[in-house]
């Protein structure tokens, strides 16, 4: 013998109970069936809100029942031939007046009580379950119709009825045994009645609870709960875009993740079968062939890691009873749970601290006003004396909780799941574990829940990818050139690296756009146009409320504004990297402030690019860093705009215009003098020193400018037309740097703790003479390389090298 059981969504019109009847059908071949059915899709929550019409004296209720005569009538005629419909219409239109004269009566009073509501939401089941089996009939299945209410026995608890099971399975097994040679029975879910024969319900969801009633009382085969989705999932798939099917998972498994908000069963159902033995299958009524999920014991489970699932409760509150009064005193923790059942508040989590002085629970939202008022009350003479606290509510959280068997036997699923949060910015308030290790519970705000479940489910399920949720600001050169880059490896990161990159925000100095689901990349220009107009406190309000996981700021601006709102960004664990260097070559306390942010919220803030475009500049002296080297002296060239300008200028061509070419290939900042003034230069040699440990400001570095000042005042255009004037100031540079077999270099230097910058004559037998084009050098002498230094040469300026070197630290965040 076998149960079945079809949820609302199965039942919910003509055309999906055919789909039903046929599933039924296939089923009966090889068993004898017992048939359980919801109401149809909606009508339990109609039902609900006409009763709840009418107890206000709101005459709606009227229209309300109208519609839902009219739907089961319509059922009927869809399903029925014209010559079986009258008299089972004639029954429904019944029940529809028996309804009616309930409500009528209800509004007659102004009052809805839990007995006449759950009598008169139990004509869903009741309607639903008399038209399948007419169905069946008109279509030639014998079957036997039998009221759920003359079998299952209940106390007189309406709304939360609890199951008699001694009386109820002695009914059920002589039913059966009764009605040997009836292959199909129908009932109806979700209702019971007590010994009075008040007509009683099992709670929202109930039907699977009757089914696994019926179940256990035959001793059934098997028991199969057909709903709308093809079993039970690792995560809600409204929360997470690719949730893995779950094939196997045990009865303690699926109580938990049913307790813990999956809606894909009820909570009470497995403890009915799991007493049996009896194997539960969830499968899809829409998609038959998919495996669904099957619900055993331990041994017969098939592999799997230990986490079987992650689920959440949303509309939680945090009660707190705090107090020296508390410490060694017996008898605390029963005042609190008596008061809060006294008022029939479900405690959902509990936490206290070996101290005693503070005991913590988590309650329904709902009931956060309720639970205040009794709790103070029952402890209102320790409140008075202040040896304890009013009870403290906090409201606007959720519970996320990881479930699995087998997490006892796995170290470390804590610590993973709180790093997870933690490098997210995903404040833990509470946590609860039983010894079992079966759950892991933990209370975070419920803005954050969609972000905690997608952070816990790729860290425990995602083997296929992670997503990086990238916000780039800036579309100029660099930025083009890295959007160019994305797009080109966007394939390559998947299949290789299994990391999903999506930029989700885009803004440049007039406009910004966001998506959520990421922004093509291959009109990414025109998108942007259309977008709304650049407002940057409300792109970054834009980019913290969106609170995605593993997400990251792009700047790849020189925008002084744009570089203010890194803190801001840090604090809510949204890394940064940045292409800008005023953060980092502003006030030292600043640029401590951001590095000291991004390690206290877990966030990243990556600057490589700062020196020497694409270079591995920075990250190469904080490995020598981090294995214990000491930085003794840093020599280099760090503006590949001047050595490009030095090594292409000979005297003959005017300086302006090699000064010129390397504007228009993309090697100067937009103001060149930042550039050629060593400004740019003293940045970076100051950001070095920095990383090196040394508390270094501008002020600190002696910057040796070979710029006449007259080159330095006005506009661009001024600049230029300074520098022709003051021509041979320039060629007498170069003259004199060759007269002695030499080349111009402007070098960096930090020796001892002091900075410096200015141009120099480079002689053959140096490191810094054969650099050409627009390379850079860095040349590290420390305690591991005292004589010989570690050097880092290459192309030092170009947007695709920078770019290529702000796509290196993006990826160098999620990978760590």
């Amino acid at each position: 013998m076998q149960v079945l059981k079809f949820g609302g969504s199965s039942v919910a019109n003509a055309e999906n109970i055919n789909k039903v009847i046929a599933l039924v059908s296939q089923a009966l071949v090889k068993h004898r069936t017992l048939l359980v059915v919801s109401a149809l899709g909606g009508i339990t929550d109609m039902l609900i809100h006409a009763a709840q019409a009418a107890a206000i004296g709101d005459e709606s209720y009227k229209e309300k029942l109208q519609h839902i005569e009219h739907r089961h009538l319509e059922t009927v005629r869809a399903l029925l031939p014209l010559t079986g419909q009258s008299a089972v219409l004639s029954a429904v239109k019944t029940r529809c007046n028996e309804i009616e004269d309930i409500c009528s009566g209800v509004f007659l009073l102004g009052e809805l009580s839990a007995r006449t509501q759950d009598k008169i939401v139990s004509y869903g089941e009741l309607l639903s379950s008399f038209i399948i089996s007419a169905r069946f009939e008109s279509l030639g299945v014998a079957n036997t119709w039998k009221d759920s209410r003359e079998l299952i026995r209940t106390d007189s608890h309406f709304g939360h009825a609890t199951v008699d099971f001694t009386k109820t399975n002695a009914l059920i097994l002589q039913y059966t045994l009764d009605n040997p040679a009836v292959n199909l029975f129908v009932f109806p879910g979700f209702v019971a009645a007590d010994d009075n024969n008040s007509t009683t319900t099992l709670g929202r969801g109930g039907s699977d609870y009757t089914a696994a009633i019926l179940a256990a009382a035959v001793d059934a085969q098997t028991l199969e709960i057909w709903t709308d989705v093809s079993g039970m999932m690792t995560a809600d798939p409204r929360l997470v875009t690719n949730p893995r099917p779950i094939p196997y998972i045990s009865y303690q498994e699926a109580m938990e993740l049913s307790h813990f908000g999956a809606k894909v069963i009820y909570p009470p159902t497995i403890q009915p079968v799991m007493k049996k033995g009896i194997p539960v299958w969830i499968k899809n009524t829409f998609s038959p062939t998919d495996p669904g999920t099957v619900i055993e014991f331990e041994a017969a489970r098939n592999g799997g890691g230990s986490i079987r699932g992650i689920s959440s409760i949303p509309r939680i509150a945090l009660l707190s009873l705090e107090g020296s009064g508390m410490v060694g005193i017996p008898g605390f923790s029963k005042r609190l749970f008596e008061a809060l059942s006294d008022k029939q508040i479900n405690v959902i989590l509990i936490t206290q601290g070996s101290s005693e002085h503070s005991i913590c629970v988590g309650i329904d939202e709902a009931n956060a006003g309720a639970a205040k008022a009794a709790v103070d009350n029952a402890f209102n003479q320790e409140i008075s004396t202040g040896t304890v606290e009013p009870l403290i509510i906090e409201t606007g959280l959720a519970i996320v909780a990881l479930v699995g068997d087998h997490m006892k036997s796995h170290p470390g699923v804590s610590g993973k799941m709180f790093g997870a949060l933690g490098r997210n910015g995903i404040n833990v308030r509470a946590i609860a574990q039983g010894s079992s290790e079966r759950n892991i519970s933990a209370v975070i705000a419920a803005a954050d829940v969609r972000k905690g479940v997608n952070v816990l489910h790729e860290e425990f399920f995602e083997t296929s990818y992670k997503q990086l949720n990238l916000f780039i600001t800036g579309t100029g050169n660099v930025g083009r050139r890295l959007i160019a880059q994305l797009l080109q490896q966007q394939n390559y990161l998947l299949e290789h690296l299994r990391i999903q990159v999506r930029i989700v925000g885009m803004a440049n100095s007039r406009k910004m756009i966001f998506n959520n689901e990421g922004i093509d990349l291959r009109n990414w220009q025109e998108a942007l146009d259309k977008g709304q107009p650049m407002q940057l406190d409300e792109y970054i309000t834009g980019i913290t409320e969106r609170n995605l996981r593993n997400a990251v700021f792009v700047d790849v601006t020189a925008n002084n504004e744009v570089a203010t709102r890194y803190a801001a960004l840090l604090q809510k664990s949204i890394s940064v990297v940045a292409c800008n260097k005023i953060a980092c070559s502003s006030e030292y306390k600043n640029y401590r402030r951001l590095k000291d942010l991004a390690r206290e919220f877990n966030a990243r803030f990556l600057f490589e690019t700062n020196v020497g475009a694409g270079l591995p500049v920075i990250g190469t002296l904080n490995d020598l860093m981090r294995s214990g080297d000491k930085v003794r002296r840093i020599q280099a060239v760090l503006s590949g705009t001047l050595n490009f300008v030095f090594n292409n200028y000979d005297g003959k061509k005017p300086f302006s215009e090699v000064v010129r070419q390397a504007q228009d290939e993309g090697y100067t900042e937009p103001d060149p003098r930042l550039d050629l003034s060593g400004t740019d230069v003293m940045r970076k040699i100051m950001i070095l020193a920095r990383e090196s440990g040394e508390k270094t400001e501008m002020e600190d570095i002696a910057n040796n400018s070979f710029m006449p000042a007259s080159c330095m005042q006005g506009s661009v255009d001024d600049f230029y037309k300074a520098m022709k004037t003051e021509e041979a100031h320039f060629k007498a540079l170069f003259q004199a740097a060759e007269k002695e077999g030499k080349k111009l270099k402007f070098v960096a230097q930090f020796d001892q703790g002091k900075a410096s910058v200015g141009l120099r004559h480079i002689g053959p037998e140096h490191d810094l003479y054969h650099l050409y084009g627009k390379d850079n050098v860095v040349l590290f002498y420390t305690d591991r390389y005292p004589e010989q230094p570690l050097v880092v040469k290459g192309a030092g300026a170009g947007a695709d090298v920078t770019a290529s070197g702000v796509f290196a630290d993006v990826l160098r965040v999620i990978n760590s």
